[in-house]
């Protein structure tokens, strides 16, 4: 009687997907996203006040920025559902939502503010959101580069412990 020896398979590591696992994540899929959000402000450029389409481009310019970092670095998860939330929901919601109304309305008050008021009180929210996400963004860039700082300086640097 023969003895068989047979290699122990490790267990397989965990996949843990990373935050732009998803195709639809990708930073060639939120540039597509923000190009039709672009092409949808400019469409709608003639229905609605001018400084609502320089404001609403003013949050696409930041929005870019923030999927430019993503080429360099994945998104943080939070970053990523915030700025994918603005690019396919609260933008361009806003906007239907303010172009639905009948023009001969947008300048009346109601309940104590025009339509154009509350748009462009709503376009400030997402612009001051676009900026928390890209200051989180570079933050997090930034102690990504201190962490790589701190690890090299430990790594190369002389220790007690060389032999």
């Amino acid at each position: 009687m023969g003895w068989v020896f047979r290699r122990r398979r490790e267990a397989e590591p965990a996949v843990v997907p990373s935050a732009q696992s998803d195709p639809a994540d990708s930073p060639l899929a939120l540039r597509q996203a923000l190009t039709q959000l672009n092409r949808f402000i400019n469409q709608s450029a003639g229905r609605l006040p001018g400084v609502a389409v320089v404001d609403a481009r003013w949050i696409t310019d930041i929005v870019q920025t923030i999927v430019d970092t993503s080429e360099v670095r994945p998104l943080e998860i939070h970053a990523l559902l915030s700025l994918k939330g603005m690019m396919n929901d609260y933008l361009p919601t806003t906007l239907r939502t303010f172009l639905a109304v009948d023009p001969r309305l947008v300048d009346q008050p109601l309940s104590g503010q025009t339509p154009t008021q509350r748009l462009l009180e709503q376009l400030d929210l997402l612009h001051a959101s676009a900026q928390r996400i890209l200051a989180a963004v570079q933050s997090q860039d930034a102690d990504a580069l201190a962490t790589q700082g701190n690890f090299l300086r430990t790594k190369f640097s002389g220790s007690d412990l060389d032999l």
